[in-house]
Protein backbone atom coordinates (compact mmCIF):
# COMPACT_ATOMS: atom_id res chain seq x y z
CA UNK A 1 0.00 0.00 0.00
CA UNK A 2 1.67 3.71 -1.11
CA UNK A 3 1.90 6.34 1.75
CA UNK A 4 -1.03 8.37 -0.10
CA UNK A 5 -3.70 9.52 1.82
CA UNK A 6 -6.32 7.19 2.00
CA UNK A 7 -9.84 8.17 0.50
CA UNK A 8 -13.35 6.44 1.81
CA UNK A 9 -16.10 6.38 0.49
CA UNK A 10 -19.65 5.94 2.83
CA UNK A 11 -23.21 5.56 1.10
CA UNK A 12 -26.37 4.13 2.16
CA UNK A 13 -29.81 2.80 2.00
CA UNK A 14 -31.90 2.43 5.19
CA UNK A 15 -35.19 0.79 5.01
CA UNK A 16 -36.83 -2.28 7.66
CA UNK A 17 -39.57 -3.41 5.22
CA UNK A 18 -42.57 -4.84 6.52
CA UNK A 19 -44.00 -6.67 3.83
CA UNK A 20 -47.11 -7.64 5.54
CA UNK A 21 -47.88 -3.75 5.86
CA UNK A 22 -50.78 -1.68 3.77
CA UNK A 23 -49.29 -0.17 0.92
CA UNK A 24 -46.21 0.79 -0.39
CA UNK A 25 -42.71 2.64 -0.01
CA UNK A 26 -42.11 5.36 -2.58
CA UNK A 27 -39.14 7.15 -3.42
CA UNK A 28 -41.11 9.83 -1.84
CA UNK A 29 -40.84 8.27 1.54
CA UNK A 30 -36.61 8.52 1.27
CA UNK A 31 -36.46 12.47 0.17
CA UNK A 32 -36.52 13.21 3.75
CA UNK A 33 -33.72 11.94 4.89
CA UNK A 34 -31.65 12.28 1.06
CA UNK A 35 -28.47 13.92 1.51
CA UNK A 36 -25.54 13.36 -1.34
CA UNK A 37 -21.94 14.45 -1.34
CA UNK A 38 -19.44 15.61 1.29
CA UNK A 39 -21.07 19.09 2.67
CA UNK A 40 -24.44 18.26 3.12
CA UNK A 41 -23.72 14.93 5.15
CA UNK A 42 -21.06 16.32 7.33
CA UNK A 43 -23.71 19.33 7.56
CA UNK A 44 -26.87 16.83 8.42
CA UNK A 45 -24.81 13.94 10.45
CA UNK A 46 -21.48 15.72 12.05
CA UNK A 47 -21.69 15.28 16.05
CA UNK A 48 -24.82 12.94 16.23
CA UNK A 49 -24.63 9.50 17.63
CA UNK A 50 -25.87 7.57 14.47
CA UNK A 51 -23.90 5.46 12.19
CA UNK A 52 -23.80 8.13 10.10
CA UNK A 53 -21.87 10.54 12.83
CA UNK A 54 -19.55 7.74 13.88
CA UNK A 55 -18.52 7.44 10.24
CA UNK A 56 -17.32 11.08 10.32
CA UNK A 57 -15.58 10.83 13.88
CA UNK A 58 -13.61 7.90 12.65
CA UNK A 59 -12.62 9.81 9.32
CA UNK A 60 -11.45 12.76 11.31
CA UNK A 61 -9.79 10.68 13.91
CA UNK A 62 -7.67 8.84 12.16
CA UNK A 63 -6.78 11.95 9.17
CA UNK A 64 -8.78 9.94 6.48
CA UNK A 65 -10.39 11.84 3.51
CA UNK A 66 -14.45 10.78 3.70
CA UNK A 67 -15.99 10.80 0.35
CA UNK A 68 -19.58 10.53 1.33
CA UNK A 69 -22.14 9.45 -1.83
CA UNK A 70 -25.38 9.13 -1.26
CA UNK A 71 -27.35 8.55 2.36
CA UNK A 72 -30.74 8.42 2.38
CA UNK A 73 -33.45 6.31 4.86
CA UNK A 74 -37.16 6.20 5.53
CA UNK A 75 -38.98 5.25 7.99
CA UNK A 76 -39.85 1.53 8.60
CA UNK A 77 -43.09 0.64 6.71
CA UNK A 78 -44.60 -1.09 3.82
CA UNK A 79 -43.18 -2.86 0.52
CA UNK A 80 -40.47 -0.55 -1.20
CA UNK A 81 -42.11 -0.10 -5.46
CA UNK A 82 -39.83 -1.52 -7.88
CA UNK A 83 -39.08 1.56 -9.59
CA UNK A 84 -37.98 3.05 -6.21
CA UNK A 85 -36.03 -0.07 -5.56
CA UNK A 86 -34.29 0.69 -8.59
CA UNK A 87 -33.82 4.33 -8.51
CA UNK A 88 -32.40 4.00 -4.86
CA UNK A 89 -29.67 1.21 -5.92
CA UNK A 90 -28.86 3.62 -9.53
CA UNK A 91 -28.33 6.82 -7.74
CA UNK A 92 -26.16 5.20 -4.35
CA UNK A 93 -23.68 3.73 -6.74
CA UNK A 94 -23.63 6.83 -9.36
CA UNK A 95 -23.00 8.83 -6.21
CA UNK A 96 -19.36 7.56 -5.49
CA UNK A 97 -16.20 8.60 -6.44
CA UNK A 98 -14.47 5.66 -8.47
CA UNK A 99 -11.29 7.14 -7.00
CA UNK A 100 -11.52 5.53 -3.60
CA UNK A 101 -9.73 3.11 -1.59
CA UNK A 102 -12.79 1.31 0.45
CA UNK A 103 -16.59 1.83 1.23
CA UNK A 104 -18.51 2.56 4.12
CA UNK A 105 -22.07 1.29 3.23
CA UNK A 106 -24.90 1.38 5.88
CA UNK A 107 -27.53 -0.48 5.64
CA UNK A 108 -30.45 -1.95 7.30
CA UNK A 109 -30.52 -5.51 6.53
CA UNK A 110 -34.24 -6.07 6.11
CA UNK A 111 -34.95 -3.95 3.34
CA UNK A 112 -37.30 -6.09 0.43
CA UNK A 113 -37.98 -4.82 -2.64
CA UNK A 114 -40.62 -5.56 -5.42
CA UNK A 115 -38.34 -7.55 -7.63
CA UNK A 116 -35.77 -7.55 -4.84
CA UNK A 117 -36.22 -9.94 -1.83
CA UNK A 118 -32.30 -9.19 -0.55
CA UNK A 119 -32.43 -6.07 -1.16
CA UNK A 120 -29.05 -5.30 0.47
CA UNK A 121 -27.69 -8.36 -1.63
CA UNK A 122 -28.41 -6.56 -5.00
CA UNK A 123 -26.94 -3.42 -3.90
CA UNK A 124 -23.65 -5.26 -2.78
CA UNK A 125 -24.34 -7.23 -6.40
CA UNK A 126 -24.04 -3.89 -8.14
CA UNK A 127 -21.63 -1.85 -6.14
CA UNK A 128 -19.08 -5.61 -7.37
CA UNK A 129 -20.65 -4.69 -10.69
CA UNK A 130 -18.99 -0.99 -10.78
CA UNK A 131 -16.18 -1.98 -8.48
CA UNK A 132 -14.59 -5.11 -8.99
CA UNK A 133 -13.97 -8.27 -6.40
CA UNK A 134 -10.91 -6.54 -4.91
CA UNK A 135 -12.96 -3.44 -3.68
CA UNK A 136 -12.98 -3.50 0.22
CA UNK A 137 -16.37 -2.82 1.95
CA UNK A 138 -17.61 -2.67 5.31
CA UNK A 139 -20.84 -2.94 5.83
CA UNK A 140 -23.03 -1.76 8.79
CA UNK A 141 -26.25 -3.48 9.85
CA UNK A 142 -29.10 -3.12 12.39
CA UNK A 143 -29.51 -5.84 14.87
CA UNK A 144 -32.80 -6.59 13.34
CA UNK A 145 -31.26 -7.27 10.03
CA UNK A 146 -32.59 -10.66 7.91
CA UNK A 147 -28.60 -11.77 6.77
CA UNK A 148 -28.03 -13.88 3.31
CA UNK A 149 -25.48 -15.48 2.04
CA UNK A 150 -25.16 -12.74 -0.84
CA UNK A 151 -24.66 -9.96 2.06
CA UNK A 152 -21.54 -12.06 3.60
CA UNK A 153 -20.52 -12.95 0.29
CA UNK A 154 -20.12 -9.70 -1.11
CA UNK A 155 -18.77 -7.83 1.71
CA UNK A 156 -15.95 -7.68 3.11
CA UNK A 157 -16.71 -7.06 6.52
CA UNK A 158 -20.04 -7.22 8.44
CA UNK A 159 -20.28 -5.27 11.30
CA UNK A 160 -24.12 -5.01 12.90
CA UNK A 161 -25.57 -3.14 16.34
CA UNK A 162 -25.20 -4.93 19.43
CA UNK A 163 -27.53 -3.10 21.63
CA UNK A 164 -31.76 -3.08 21.73
CA UNK A 165 -33.00 -0.61 21.46
CA UNK A 166 -30.16 0.27 19.66
CA UNK A 167 -28.03 3.05 21.22
CA UNK A 168 -24.59 1.69 19.61
CA UNK A 169 -24.76 2.36 15.81
CA UNK A 170 -21.92 5.69 16.47
CA UNK A 171 -19.71 3.01 18.35
CA UNK A 172 -20.29 0.22 15.57
CA UNK A 173 -19.55 2.32 12.95
CA UNK A 174 -16.22 3.20 14.16
CA UNK A 175 -15.33 0.09 14.77
CA UNK A 176 -16.45 -1.15 10.85
CA UNK A 177 -14.22 2.00 9.84
CA UNK A 178 -11.25 0.52 11.89
CA UNK A 179 -11.77 -3.06 10.33
CA UNK A 180 -11.98 -1.50 7.12
CA UNK A 181 -8.85 0.38 7.12
CA UNK A 182 -6.81 -2.37 8.75
CA UNK A 183 -8.23 -4.51 5.56
CA UNK A 184 -7.04 -1.45 3.07
CA UNK A 185 -3.62 -1.57 4.75
CA UNK A 186 -3.23 -5.44 5.02
CA UNK A 187 -2.75 -5.68 8.60
CA UNK A 188 -5.72 -8.20 8.66
CA UNK A 189 -7.58 -10.61 5.83
CA UNK A 190 -11.03 -10.80 7.09
CA UNK A 191 -12.87 -14.35 6.78
CA UNK A 192 -16.39 -14.79 7.02
CA UNK A 193 -18.85 -17.48 9.10
CA UNK A 194 -22.84 -17.21 8.84
CA UNK A 195 -25.10 -19.19 10.75
CA UNK A 196 -28.64 -18.60 10.30
CA UNK A 197 -30.70 -20.06 13.38
CA UNK A 198 -34.05 -21.51 11.09
CA UNK A 199 -35.69 -19.68 13.54
CA UNK A 200 -37.87 -16.48 13.52
CA UNK A 201 -37.75 -14.09 17.08
CA UNK A 202 -40.36 -11.43 17.67
CA UNK A 203 -38.94 -8.18 18.78
CA UNK A 204 -39.83 -8.19 22.03
CA UNK A 205 -37.66 -11.25 22.63
CA UNK A 206 -34.44 -9.37 21.73
CA UNK A 207 -33.73 -7.41 23.98
CA UNK A 208 -30.23 -7.40 24.96
CA UNK A 209 -30.04 -6.78 28.21
CA UNK A 210 -32.13 -9.58 29.18
CA UNK A 211 -33.01 -13.16 29.25
CA UNK A 212 -31.69 -15.34 26.25
CA UNK A 213 -30.66 -12.79 23.74
CA UNK A 214 -28.40 -11.09 26.96
CA UNK A 215 -26.73 -14.75 26.93
CA UNK A 216 -25.83 -15.08 23.08
CA UNK A 217 -24.20 -10.92 23.53
CA UNK A 218 -22.49 -12.00 26.08
CA UNK A 219 -21.23 -14.88 24.54
CA UNK A 220 -20.58 -12.87 21.06
CA UNK A 221 -18.44 -10.26 23.26
CA UNK A 222 -16.43 -13.40 25.20
CA UNK A 223 -15.65 -14.35 21.65
CA UNK A 224 -14.59 -11.28 20.08
CA UNK A 225 -11.77 -11.58 23.17
CA UNK A 226 -10.29 -14.42 21.61
CA UNK A 227 -7.01 -13.90 19.60
CA UNK A 228 -7.58 -13.72 15.75
CA UNK A 229 -11.79 -12.90 16.11
CA UNK A 230 -12.47 -9.44 14.82
CA UNK A 231 -16.40 -9.27 15.35
CA UNK A 232 -19.24 -10.95 16.13
CA UNK A 233 -22.61 -9.85 14.90
CA UNK A 234 -25.67 -11.17 16.42
CA UNK A 235 -28.71 -10.47 14.10
CA UNK A 236 -31.86 -10.91 15.83
CA UNK A 237 -33.68 -10.81 12.56
CA UNK A 238 -36.88 -8.91 11.14
CA UNK A 239 -39.90 -11.68 11.17
CA UNK A 240 -42.16 -9.35 9.60
CA UNK A 241 -40.16 -9.41 5.99
CA UNK A 242 -41.35 -12.46 4.35
CA UNK A 243 -38.14 -13.01 2.33
CA UNK A 244 -36.16 -16.58 2.28
CA UNK A 245 -33.51 -15.25 4.83
CA UNK A 246 -35.66 -13.94 7.32
CA UNK A 247 -34.64 -14.44 11.09
CA UNK A 248 -31.50 -14.47 13.80
CA UNK A 249 -28.38 -15.67 12.45
CA UNK A 250 -25.05 -15.10 13.23
CA UNK A 251 -21.79 -13.07 11.36
CA UNK A 252 -18.00 -14.81 12.75
CA UNK A 253 -15.67 -12.54 11.49
CA UNK A 254 -12.02 -13.77 11.96
CA UNK A 255 -8.47 -12.73 10.69
CA UNK A 256 -7.54 -15.77 8.46
CA UNK A 257 -8.82 -18.14 10.41
CA UNK A 258 -12.00 -19.83 8.92
CA UNK A 259 -12.24 -22.77 11.32
CA UNK A 260 -12.58 -20.26 14.15
CA UNK A 261 -14.95 -18.63 12.31
CA UNK A 262 -16.99 -21.63 11.93
CA UNK A 263 -16.58 -22.96 15.57
CA UNK A 264 -17.63 -19.79 16.84
CA UNK A 265 -21.11 -19.38 14.44
CA UNK A 266 -22.04 -22.74 14.97
CA UNK A 267 -22.07 -22.55 18.21
CA UNK A 268 -23.88 -19.31 18.66
CA UNK A 269 -26.57 -20.77 16.49
CA UNK A 270 -26.88 -23.72 18.66
CA UNK A 271 -27.26 -22.00 21.82
CA UNK A 272 -29.71 -20.17 20.29
CA UNK A 273 -31.89 -23.00 19.11
CA UNK A 274 -31.21 -25.02 22.82
CA UNK A 275 -33.37 -22.05 24.26
CA UNK A 276 -35.75 -21.27 21.16
CA UNK A 277 -38.80 -21.08 23.73
CA UNK A 278 -37.03 -18.75 26.15
CA UNK A 279 -37.49 -16.20 22.79
CA UNK A 280 -40.99 -16.30 23.30
CA UNK A 281 -43.28 -13.37 24.86
CA UNK A 282 -46.59 -13.38 26.63
CA UNK A 283 -49.59 -10.91 26.34
CA UNK A 284 -52.67 -9.91 27.07
CA UNK A 285 -55.76 -8.25 25.47
CA UNK A 286 -56.34 -4.63 25.21
CA UNK A 287 -59.25 -4.65 27.76
CA UNK A 288 -56.97 -6.50 30.02
CA UNK A 289 -54.08 -4.38 29.77
CA UNK A 290 -55.99 -1.18 30.60
CA UNK A 291 -57.19 -2.79 33.47
CA UNK A 292 -54.23 -3.88 34.69
CA UNK A 293 -52.88 -0.19 34.26
CA UNK A 294 -55.37 1.05 36.17
CA UNK A 295 -54.76 -1.31 38.91
CA UNK A 296 -51.39 -0.34 39.60
CA UNK A 297 -50.52 1.75 42.35
CA UNK A 298 -47.75 4.08 40.76
CA UNK A 299 -47.43 5.15 37.17
CA UNK A 300 -46.15 5.78 34.30
CA UNK A 301 -47.62 1.99 33.11
CA UNK A 302 -46.38 1.47 30.06
CA UNK A 303 -48.87 -0.33 27.17
CA UNK A 304 -46.67 -1.61 24.62
CA UNK A 305 -48.82 -2.10 21.35
CA UNK A 306 -46.21 -4.18 19.71
CA UNK A 307 -48.59 -5.12 16.88
CA UNK A 308 -49.05 -0.86 15.86
CA UNK A 309 -44.89 -0.84 16.23
CA UNK A 310 -44.08 2.29 13.61
CA UNK A 311 -40.48 1.34 14.06
CA UNK A 312 -41.49 -2.62 12.35
CA UNK A 313 -43.45 -0.28 9.55
CA UNK A 314 -46.69 -0.12 11.14
CA UNK A 315 -49.64 2.44 10.09
CA UNK A 316 -49.52 3.91 13.37
CA UNK A 317 -53.30 4.57 13.84
CA UNK A 318 -54.37 1.53 15.44
CA UNK A 319 -57.30 1.84 17.57
CA UNK A 320 -57.58 -1.17 19.77
CA UNK A 321 -56.54 0.57 22.75
CA UNK A 322 -57.68 3.98 21.76
CA UNK A 323 -60.76 2.51 22.30
CA UNK A 324 -60.59 1.37 25.88
CA UNK A 325 -58.75 4.82 27.13
CA UNK A 326 -61.30 7.37 26.03
CA UNK A 327 -63.46 7.29 29.37
CA UNK A 328 -60.31 6.08 31.51
CA UNK A 329 -60.14 7.75 35.04
CA UNK A 330 -56.70 8.32 35.22
CA UNK A 331 -54.23 10.56 33.17
CA UNK A 332 -53.45 8.33 30.16
CA UNK A 333 -51.26 9.31 26.72
CA UNK A 334 -51.37 8.16 23.72
CA UNK A 335 -49.62 8.92 20.02
CA UNK A 336 -51.85 8.28 17.21
CA UNK A 337 -51.69 8.81 13.10
CA UNK A 338 -54.23 10.49 11.52
CA UNK A 339 -53.63 13.49 8.82
CA UNK A 340 -57.20 14.17 8.32
CA UNK A 341 -58.00 14.88 12.15
CA UNK A 342 -54.90 16.84 12.12
CA UNK A 343 -56.07 19.25 9.50
CA UNK A 344 -59.47 19.68 11.45
CA UNK A 345 -57.94 20.79 14.12
CA UNK A 346 -55.27 22.66 12.32
CA UNK A 347 -58.71 24.79 10.81
CA UNK A 348 -60.43 24.91 14.22
CA UNK A 349 -57.25 26.51 16.16
CA UNK A 350 -55.82 26.39 19.96
CA UNK A 351 -58.69 25.87 22.58
CA UNK A 352 -61.03 24.81 19.97
CA UNK A 353 -63.59 21.84 20.49
CA UNK A 354 -62.61 18.97 18.94
CA UNK A 355 -65.41 16.05 18.10
CA UNK A 356 -64.34 13.34 15.49
CA UNK A 357 -63.43 10.18 14.45
CA UNK A 358 -59.76 9.14 14.43
CA UNK A 359 -57.36 6.55 13.64
CA UNK A 360 -58.45 3.55 12.24
CA UNK A 361 -57.64 5.16 8.57
CA UNK A 362 -55.19 2.48 6.95
CA UNK A 363 -57.19 -0.96 7.21
CA UNK A 364 -59.50 -2.91 9.52
CA UNK A 365 -56.53 -4.94 10.41
CA UNK A 366 -55.60 -1.82 12.90
CA UNK A 367 -59.21 -0.83 14.10
CA UNK A 368 -61.59 0.94 13.39
CA UNK A 369 -61.79 4.74 13.96
CA UNK A 370 -62.43 5.96 17.29
CA UNK A 371 -64.90 9.00 18.15
CA UNK A 372 -63.75 11.33 20.75
CA UNK A 373 -64.29 15.17 22.00
CA UNK A 374 -62.07 16.95 23.86
CA UNK A 375 -60.47 20.62 23.57
CA UNK A 376 -56.91 21.78 21.23
CA UNK A 377 -54.48 22.46 23.54
CA UNK A 378 -51.41 23.22 20.74
CA UNK A 379 -50.58 22.91 17.65
CA UNK A 380 -47.02 22.11 16.45
CA UNK A 381 -45.00 21.94 13.45
CA UNK A 382 -43.48 18.84 14.06
CA UNK A 383 -40.11 19.56 13.97
CA UNK A 384 -38.02 18.37 16.73
CA UNK A 385 -34.09 16.42 17.73
CA UNK A 386 -33.48 13.27 19.73
CA UNK A 387 -32.47 14.37 22.93
CA UNK A 388 -32.10 10.78 24.46
CA UNK A 389 -29.48 8.06 23.61
CA UNK A 390 -31.22 6.73 20.68
CA UNK A 391 -29.86 8.95 17.75
CA UNK A 392 -28.80 11.36 19.84
CA UNK A 393 -28.74 14.79 18.12
CA UNK A 394 -30.88 13.52 15.06
CA UNK A 395 -33.62 15.83 13.38
CA UNK A 396 -36.64 14.30 13.33
CA UNK A 397 -40.47 15.39 11.62
CA UNK A 398 -44.00 14.18 12.69
CA UNK A 399 -45.49 16.87 10.29
CA UNK A 400 -48.61 19.00 11.42
CA UNK A 401 -49.41 17.99 15.18
CA UNK A 402 -52.31 18.66 17.16
CA UNK A 403 -52.43 17.84 20.91
CA UNK A 404 -55.96 17.13 21.94
CA UNK A 405 -57.00 17.15 25.65
CA UNK A 406 -59.81 14.21 26.13
CA UNK A 407 -61.27 14.35 29.52
CA UNK A 408 -58.45 12.38 31.12
CA UNK A 409 -56.94 11.17 27.91
CA UNK A 410 -54.18 13.18 25.95
CA UNK A 411 -53.92 12.41 22.45
CA UNK A 412 -51.37 13.34 20.53
CA UNK A 413 -52.11 13.72 16.65
CA UNK A 414 -49.33 13.67 13.93
CA UNK A 415 -49.29 14.31 10.32
CA UNK A 416 -46.57 11.47 9.95
CA UNK A 417 -45.87 8.41 11.54
CA UNK A 418 -43.59 8.54 14.37
CA UNK A 419 -41.62 5.89 16.34
CA UNK A 420 -41.15 6.55 19.94
CA UNK A 421 -37.60 6.24 19.76
CA UNK A 422 -36.97 9.63 21.67
CA UNK A 423 -38.65 11.31 24.45
CA UNK A 424 -38.41 14.83 22.13
CA UNK A 425 -41.51 13.71 20.47
CA UNK A 426 -43.95 14.71 23.50
CA UNK A 427 -40.90 16.85 25.03
CA UNK A 428 -41.27 18.83 22.09
CA UNK A 429 -45.09 19.78 22.38
CA UNK A 430 -45.19 20.40 26.13
CA UNK A 431 -45.89 17.10 27.71
CA UNK A 432 -44.09 15.30 30.69
CA UNK A 433 -44.20 11.71 30.30
CA UNK A 434 -43.99 11.88 34.51
CA UNK A 435 -47.65 13.22 34.68
CA UNK A 436 -49.21 10.49 33.46
CA UNK A 437 -50.45 6.70 34.85
CA UNK A 438 -50.64 5.50 31.42
CA UNK A 439 -48.54 5.77 28.41
CA UNK A 440 -48.95 4.06 24.86
CA UNK A 441 -45.90 3.03 23.02
CA UNK A 442 -46.70 2.11 19.53
CA UNK A 443 -43.42 0.10 19.81
CA UNK A 444 -42.08 -3.35 20.92
CA UNK A 445 -38.76 -2.61 22.85
CA UNK A 446 -37.41 0.70 21.15
CA UNK A 447 -39.57 3.10 23.10
CA UNK A 448 -37.16 2.00 26.54
CA UNK A 449 -34.92 4.90 24.67
CA UNK A 450 -37.96 7.39 25.05
CA UNK A 451 -39.94 6.34 28.38
CA UNK A 452 -37.69 3.62 29.68
CA UNK A 453 -36.29 5.95 32.30
CA UNK A 454 -39.93 6.96 33.57
CA UNK A 455 -41.41 3.64 33.39
CA UNK A 456 -43.04 1.93 36.62
CA UNK A 457 -44.80 -1.24 35.19
CA UNK A 458 -44.77 -2.40 31.49
CA UNK A 459 -47.55 -4.80 29.77
CA UNK A 460 -47.13 -5.94 26.18
CA UNK A 461 -50.60 -6.05 24.56
CA UNK A 462 -51.61 -8.33 22.18
CA UNK A 463 -53.76 -6.80 19.42
CA UNK A 464 -54.32 -7.07 15.73
CA UNK A 465 -51.92 -5.40 13.72
CA UNK A 466 -48.85 -6.06 10.99
CA UNK A 467 -46.39 -6.67 13.71
CA UNK A 468 -48.56 -8.98 16.04
CA UNK A 469 -46.16 -11.16 18.12
CA UNK A 470 -48.10 -14.07 16.93
CA UNK A 471 -46.37 -15.15 13.58
CA UNK A 472 -48.76 -17.57 13.08
CA UNK A 473 -51.08 -15.09 11.68
CA UNK A 474 -48.96 -14.15 9.19
CA UNK A 475 -49.80 -15.78 5.64
CA UNK A 476 -45.26 -16.41 5.26
CA UNK A 477 -44.54 -17.46 0.81
CA UNK A 478 -40.90 -16.59 0.93
CA UNK A 479 -39.52 -17.69 4.16
CA UNK A 480 -37.21 -20.89 3.87
CA UNK A 481 -39.00 -23.71 5.59
CA UNK A 482 -38.84 -25.44 8.12
CA UNK A 483 -39.04 -22.89 10.38
CA UNK A 484 -39.05 -22.18 13.74
CA UNK A 485 -42.10 -21.06 14.99
CA UNK A 486 -44.40 -21.92 11.85
CA UNK A 487 -42.55 -25.37 12.22
CA UNK A 488 -41.86 -27.74 15.24
CA UNK A 489 -38.23 -27.51 14.95
CA UNK A 490 -35.65 -24.96 13.43
CA UNK A 491 -33.35 -26.20 10.85
CA UNK A 492 -29.92 -24.34 11.07
CA UNK A 493 -27.55 -23.97 8.00
CA UNK A 494 -24.02 -22.47 7.72
CA UNK A 495 -21.77 -20.78 5.02
CA UNK A 496 -18.17 -19.71 4.79
CA UNK A 497 -16.73 -16.77 3.07
CA UNK A 498 -12.98 -16.21 2.63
Amino acid sequence: MSSHQLRIAVAGILHETNTFAPGFTDIGHFREQWTVGGEAFTARYAGTRTSMGGVIAAAEMQGIALVPGLYVAATPSGMVDASTGDALIEALVESLDSQTDGLVLIMHGAMVSEQYLDYEGECLRRLRARFGADFPIAMTLDLHGNISQEMVQQSDLIVGYDTYPHVDMYERAIEAFGLLIRTIRGEIRPVRALAHTGMLVVPQGMMTEEGSMKALMERAFSMELQPGVLNVTVAGGFPYSDVPDAGMSFVVTTNDNAELAERCAAELAQMATHDKAAFNVSYVTPREAVDEALAQPEGPVILSEGSDNVGGGAPADATHLLAELTTVPRKALIVIRDQQAVETAWRMGVGGAFAGEIGGKSDILHGKPVAVNGRIRLLFDGHYRHVGPYMTGQQAEMGKTAVLECGQLTIILTEKRVAPWDVGHVRSVGLWPGDYHIIVAKSALAWQTAFGSFAKHIINVDSPGCCNANLMHFPYNHVRRPVYPLDAEPQPRFGLYV
